[in-house]
């Protein structure tokens, strides 16, 4: 089983048990949450795929993207979305992962994501419901 298919399957295991309607609209619901969370007019929060989005935060350092993070996932717990059959906790919860970096000519715009993915999968690795940092 690959990487990307063992992190994959914990929301794929809430689709088979819910159904595709109920998640996309968990997806909805999630998406909404962090749009509310994060509300600088440079943020985005975009949809990376699948079930991972991406969150942008120019003009923001690693304390400040940590801090962010922990708004998300007080916000993510707060909507208390059921998830039965789960092995983190009964309701939905995010990983995050957080990178930071200043860019400049010699630093190409995939480290940063690079960086925040492998900062994710640390994440998940680490028993989920948390976030982890790269940088």
């Amino acid at each position: 089983m690959s990487r990307q298919e063992t992190l994959w399957n914990k929301f794929k295991s809430y689709n088979d048990y819910y159904g595709h309607l109920a998640g996309d609209d968990c997806l909805f619901k999630i998406a909404q949450t962090l749009q509310q969370v994060v509300r600088r007019p440079a943020d985005l929060v975009a949809r990376y795929g699948g079930e991972e989005f991406a969150v942008l935060l120019p003009n923001t350092n690693l304390e400040g993207g940590i801090q962010v993070a922990k708004s998300i996932q007080q916000a993510i717990h707060d909507l208390a979305i059921t998830r039965r059959q789960s092995s983190v906790q009964e309701i939905v919860t995010v990983s995050l992962g957080i990178s930071s970096l200043i860019p400049n000519l010699e630093i190409q715009p995939d480290i940063l994501i690079s960086y925040a993915d492998k900062a994710l999968y640390d994440a998940k690795q680490q028993g989920r419901d948390r976030y982890s940092t790269n940088y």
